[in-house]
């Protein structure tokens, strides 16, 4: 009996080691849970495709072609209080703000659009090689998505591609980056058509954690046409964190929270 539990013990301490090294390694990482603080009014019509706040307010870029946009929302109430339509030719995708501008990417016309803050005022466009979808940056570089598993960072006075990073878990290449939010020194990722958020190493692009918001609409979306969750805004000044979906009545923020 003494030799079995020796034996137990010593292939739980050999399974113990392998756990440690294989997460040192970057091949076992966390999911998060989640914990819903507040739910706000969010236009169920905007299909969302890039979302950020600042300084009090959301700022949303939405799709479709004729129906893209770009707005400026309140929070509490959902209210848009500043607006403008993207050109029918052109399917908005994602947002960043950078300094007095505004960047949203278009889907496959490989155009982003340069807004004033302020007016919302067209100043400018640029072009990049592959599809657009997600955008953000870490107050050196902007950093996009194209739907795949490549994050490409950009020059965000020339637009000029200055670096790249595939992004990576212990399964391989993570595809299907598409909204992107920096948040404290990692990016986050929306992964289309799950319910799922990729906490990543802008250095290295491996996925450091997941959050799994499933089921996160919940009795919300009874009755209604919602399409993916995509949608990530992170408010530094306070540490909140904004999560929305394509179509979603709502704007929920939360906290992500490890399982017990």
């Amino acid at each position: 009996m003494r030799i079995h539990f020796a034996v137990a013990f010593a292939a739980l301490g050999v399974i113990a080691v392998l756990f440690y090294l294989n997460f040192k390694a970057g091949k076992v990482v966390p999911v998060y849970g989640y914990k819903v603080v507040n739910a706000y009014p969010h236009d169920k019509r905007a299909f969302t495709q890039g979302l950020v706040f600042e300084d009090g307010f959301l700022y949303e870029g939405t799709g479709l072609v004729g129906r893209s946009t770009l707005r400026k929302v309140e929070l509490e109430t959902g209210k848009i209080v500043k607006g403008r339509k993207v050109s029918d030719e052109y399917f908005g995708e994602g947002i960043t703000i950078y300094g007095n501008k505004i960047i949203q990417l278009t889907l496959r016309a490989s155009v982003g659009l340069v807004y004033d803050k302020e007016s919302f005022e067209l100043v400018g466009q640029f072009n990049y090689p592959t599809e657009g979808w997600g955008i953000t940056h870490d107050g050196k570089s902007l950093i996009r998505s194209d739907g795949t598993s490549t994050l490409y960072f950009l020059n965000p006075e020339t637009f000029e591609q200055t670096g790249r990073i595939e992004v990576t878990d212990s399964d391989g290449p993570v595809t299907g980056l598409n909204e992107l939010e920096y948040v404290q020194g990692q990016i986050y990722a929306n992964v289309w058509r799950t319910d799922r958020i990729a906490r990543i190493d802008p250095k290295t692009g491996r996925v450091t954690g997941w959050i799994d918001l499933a089921g996160l609409l919940g009795l919300y979306s009874r009755g209604q046409l919602v399409d993916v969750l995509n949608g990530i805004a992170y408010d530094a000044a306070n540490g909140r964190l904004f999560v929305t979906g394509k179509l979603w009545p709502k704007v929920f923020e939360i906290e992500p929270v490890l399982p017990k």
